[in-house]
């Protein structure tokens, strides 16, 4: 079959937009009354970036351990504001009743302070969601990554979801989402090795949500 000029280009058009368009665009994510109800039944793990800091300390890591320091002279801790910010969220998820099975943090003091005054469960320290200025101590970027997305596509304890407090740098490379300081990517896991993001709730958010449901 021959083809005129002007069949061609437009059959050159149509095959760039197959090839070019997306294969299905990502389902929106859940309003914070349809992410609170999803919750309540279980099964997802919810990233939270730990709570507010304080930006005039910095980390000093020059060996091993270093980041287990509570000292702010050698490690950035949370502010006054960012620990009220954990308590708040604790406070909400509890008013709320969501169910968790599981909490596990960077062993990084802030993120472990973060974790401890939200008092949603047990807090155990996890090297699989490590900040990546410390990663080559753990086998490098591209290790931590890959531990964090294996954990984020691994099912929480049944009938519970599973908290995982950590940094935003491993969430900027491992998921789709940059959050801010204390806010809470909630992730499916898809069953086929794979998450995807299907909510998200500031601090101010999870007053807000814990208010409106009283």
């Amino acid at each position: 079959m021959k083809f005129r000029l002007p069949q061609l280009r437009l059959l050159c058009a149509l095959l760039a937009l197959a090839v070019f368009a997306p294969l299905g665009a990502a389902p929106p994510l859940l309003d914070h009354a349809e992410l609170v109800a999803a919750l309540r039944g279980g099964g997802y793990n919810i990233y939270f970036r730990h709570v507010a800091t304080d930006w005039s300390q910095s980390d000093r890591i020059e060996r091993r351990d270093d980041w287990l320091h509570c000292d702010g002279a050698r490690m950035r801790q949370l502010s006054a504001a960012g620990r009220d910010d954990a308590r708040a969220i604790g406070s909400a998820m509890r008013r709320l009743e969501i169910p968790v099975g599981e909490v596990l943090a960077s062993p990084y003091c802030r993120t472990m302070e973060t974790a401890r005054l939200m008092d949603v469960g047990t807090v155990r320290a996890s090297t699989d969601v490590m900040n990546l200025r410390a990663a080559s101590y753990f086998g490098g970027r591209a290790a931590i990554v890959a531990s964090a997305q294996r954990l984020l596509s691994t099912p929480p304890p049944a009938a519970s979801n599973r908290v995982i407090v950590a940094h935003g740098n491993v969430a900027r490379e491992a998921t789709p989402v940059y959050p801010d300081e204390g806010e809470g990517l909630v992730f499916a896991v898809d069953g086929s090795g794979g998450f995807r993001l299907v909510g998200r709730l500031t601090a101010d958010d999870w007053r807000r949500v814990a208010e409106s449901a009283d």
